[in-house]
């Protein structure tokens, strides 16, 4: 048995999770941007998206059990964490991770692609969605069962990198799956850094003032230099 430092037994493998990085920031998305947040970003990802910007997290990481996770988070002085990834759907005891923040006091948000089941997350979660655009590459594989489990505390965010994206956008708000546009607690558009300037999409929201949508930027793209990691 391994008995370096950190290293976990085989008695804890079932309680633990691979992770990429847990850091201390801003939040730059979301209706929380701009508070003090503590994100603990998963490893994997099973989506390749033309614009994604955490392709290390693909990859990188090692196995932390649960309690260890939960014990550095409490090092930092914030109540608010993001559980991110890669995609953190794809590793299923992540949803025991979420609850025992909840059951700490924490605010918890996910932030998920559009392509994995929503429906087990803990109802005290945030969920904060991104639904995938044409452009991503990826649209095919939004899960658009999603849309009806979507409820109050919850965000749609579409990363916008064309004009065929906010066509497509547009649609899922006005005419897509029924219902969903109503009970979301946001709709975010946000474009996708570097492919369509914020002075475009600005444009394009002003002239359709779509309903419940407001437009975001990253805020910690505009605070940091943009690949910089841990921010």
């Amino acid at each position: 048995m391994d008995s370096s430092p950190g290293a976990i037994s085989t008695a804890q493998v079932g309680d633990s999770l691979t992770i990429n990085e847990i850091f201390y920031s801003i939040q730059g998305e979301s209706t929380f941007a701009g508070q003090p947040c503590v994100f603990v970003r998963l490893t994997g990802c099973d989506l390749r998206c033309t614009y994604c910007d955490t392709e290390y997290a693909f990859y990188e990481g090692k196995k932390r059990t649960i309690q260890s996770i939960i014990d550095e988070v409490a090092t930092h002085p914030c109540r608010l964490v993001e559980i991110t990834g890669g995609e953190p759907l794809l590793q299923k005891r992540v949803h025991k991770l979420m609850s025992r923040l909840c059951d700490a006091g924490y605010t918890v948000l996910i932030e998920t692609g559009g392509a994995h089941d929503i429906g087990p997350i803990d109802a005290r979660v945030h969920r904060i969605m991104d639904l995938k655009c044409p452009s991503s590459g990826e649209c095919a594989r939004n899960r658009m069962e999603n849309l009806s489990m979507l409820g109050v505390r919850d965000e749609v965010k579409f990363v916008i990198g064309s004009e065929e994206d906010y066509a497509w956008a547009k649609a899922q708000v006005l005419a897509g799956v029924p219902g969903w546009a109503d009970r979301v607690n946001a709709i975010l558009f946000s474009p996708v850094f570097g492919k369509i300037t914020p002075l475009d999409l600005a444009t394009r929201v002003l002239a359709d003032s779509l309903p419940r949508v407001r437009m975001q930027l990253q805020m910690h793209k505009l605070i940091w230099e943009p690949n910089t990691r841990g921010v």
